[in-house]
């Protein structure tokens, strides 16, 4: 009976970890939109779809691709980064994070963005 109690109990943490971890998803930091008129709006626009439904490989490609339809663009970068950070490649993360902040003076979202000061090491 302990045993089985035991067990129980194992599966109830594995549950609840498992919905926890599924809940948190969506809590990642937001893709960003690219100004209007952009030439990457419409890779940017379909690889956010895919970042929000955590399809990393499939948002990477399609940022990819924005970011050298206007690799001016620190809103692409940022998401590239995003991106990256989400498959694992924390260094490639980091270069596309600062190229964001560079090109992205402007933006608030950028500048004040938690996730790019941890990989750029700021406070």
């Amino acid at each position: 009976m302990k045993k089985l109690a035991g067990m129980a109990m194992l599966v109830a943490c594995a549950l609840f970890i498992g919905i926890d971890g599924w809940a948190q998803m969506g809590s990642a930091a937001p893709a960003l939109q690219t100004a209007a008129g952009s030439k990457a709006e419409s890779h940017n626009k379909e690889g956010i779809e895919h970042y929000n439904k955590g399809h990393w490989d499939v948002a990477k490609k399609h940022f990819t691709e924005a970011a050298k339809e206007d690799p001016k663009s620190a809103e692409v970068h940022y998401n590239v980064a995003l991106t990256l950070d989400k498959l694992g490649d924390h260094k490639g993360a980091t270069e596309h994070f600062k190229t964001a902040f560079d090109l992205g003076k402007n933006n608030a979202d950028i500048q004040n963005s938690g996730i790019l000061k941890a990989h750029l090491k700021m406070k």
